[in-house]
Formats: C-alpha cells, structure tokens, sequence
C-alpha cells in the first residue's frame, strides 16, 4: 500500500493592502510635490532678512507672484511683463469671482529676486491695485545670522 504524504499548508500574507498603501503614498508625495512647486521657483533667489516671521495664519486664496532676476513675472507658471500682468491677474480674479467672493479676499504674495529693483516690485503692486486687489505680502527667506 502506497502512503501519500501531506505537504503542509503554507500561509501566503496578503500583498494587496501593502500595495493599496504603496500607491497611496506616491499619490500623496506627488500632490506634495506640485503644491511645493506652486509656492517656490528656481529662478528667484528670495532676499534674506532678520525681520522675517511666518504668516499668523494661512492664506485664503494666496495669489502667488515671482519676479526673476531679469524682470519676469511669472503666474502660475506664465510669463508676464508689468504691462501684460493684469491680463494674468485678471484670470485669478475670475476664478475667484466664481467662488462668489471679492478681490479684497485675495492676498498677493510677491516673491522677488533679491537683485530686483524695489521700483519694479511697486509698479507691479500698482498694476494688482488697478485691479482692485488691497493685500500684498513680500516673501523673504531669514536670515539666521
């Protein structure tokens, strides 16, 4: 009589959950990574300052301007000149409105260059007030020295 051995049961761990978690973390450093870029440029170098200190509270509808070291002002991810931007500006303000709410909840962010002339800097605050805007931030980065 011939007797037949029986190979043991082998438990096999579930992948699927470890893998669910694997993609949901890429999503999420991906979502990161845009709202990161949205927020910095590599183009502008940020002055230093010792005055600086954090927004109290973040923004409720930030409209972020960088100003390159040449004069370009770039609008996410456009390229204006102080002539052209209130074409630019005028497309935040239209996104806003459909949110039902007033340029005075915008809150202009200018990120300029440290070689930027600071007359440049208030010529584009001039072209955001003609378009009804009232709040700006200058962003700098601190100076821990």
């Amino acid at each position: 009589m011939k007797v037949k051995s029986k190979k043991p049961n082998l438990a096999e761990g579930d992948l699927t959950p470890m893998i669910d978690m694997t993609f949901q973390l890429i999503a999420f450093f991906m979502v990161l990574i845009n709202f990161s870029q949205t927020e910095s440029n590599e183009r502008v170098v940020l002055p230093s300052s010792q005055l600086v200190k954090p927004p109290e509270k973040p923004l409720e509808f930030p409209i972020i301007l960088h100003v390159a070291k040449d004069g370009e002002i770039i609008l996410g991810g456009d390229s204006y000149t102080t002539e052209t931007l209130s074409t630019g500006l005028r497309r935040e303000l239209a996104v806003l409105k459909a949110e039902k709410k007033s340029p005075k909840d915008a809150n202009v962010i200018i990120r300029g260059h440290q070689d930027v002339a600071a007359g440049q800097v208030q010529e584009i605050i001039r072209v955001a007030q003609d378009q009804q805007l009232e709040q700006f931030a200058l962003r700098a980065k601190e100076d821990r020295s």
